[in-house]
């Protein structure tokens, strides 16, 4: 009984053990090995998505405290303003909001793993919306508007799940996924 009663203590501690070392070094409890890594996030990859993107997003997210961002609903879309204080972020966010505007009027979904929902049928519906992008003391303005109503829909929660990301950061994706 002893040994038993040893054996389980060791084989606790050894799992203990790996937990913490698998934490240590970043890596979660997603049984692909993706869950929350906050180190090397993978959940950032896409099919189409290059490592300076994805380390866009990894800036924003570990960041996102450092992000302020407004969205008003238009009648016929949204109009945003994202900023930061820190010139690395800003950066990054000029960047990135650059960057996806583009791939959405070429169609190239990066297909990022924690990408939102709407972004699949935004970029399928790609032809009905116009951008507009400016970069002013107040941050980066984006305009985005549809005659299509279905579009004017996506675009609108979509730009409430990116404010709800850059204000809760990974805790707003985790969420979202969950459901």
């Amino acid at each position: 009984m002893r040994f038993l009663l040893t054996l389980a203590v060791v084989l606790t501690a050894s799992v203990a053990s790996m937990a913490s070392a698998q934490m240590m070094h970043g890596h979660g409890h997603g049984a692909d090995g993706t869950g929350h890594d906050m180190v090397g996030m993978p959940g950032l990859r896409g099919v189409d998505a290059t490592p300076q993107e994805s380390g866009e997003l990894r800036v924003m997210f570990h960041h996102f405290d450092e992000i302020e961002r407004s969205v008003e609903n238009l009648p016929n879309g949204i109009r945003t303003v994202t900023s930061s204080t820190n010139p690395m972020v800003m950066e990054a966010l000029v960047s990135h909001v650059t960057g996806m505007i583009a791939r959405v009027e070429e169609g190239r979904d990066p297909q990022v793993i924690i990408q939102s929902p709407t972004l699949t049928p935004i970029f399928a519906g790609r032809d009905d919306i116009t951008s507009e992008i400016d970069i002013t003391e107040e941050g980066i303005v984006v305009i985005q508007t549809s005659d299509n109503p279905d579009m004017v829909t996506l675009l609108q929660t979509h730009a409430e799940e990116v404010t709800d990301m850059a204000d809760r950061g990974m805790q707003a994706v985790h969420e979202r996924m969950m459901q």
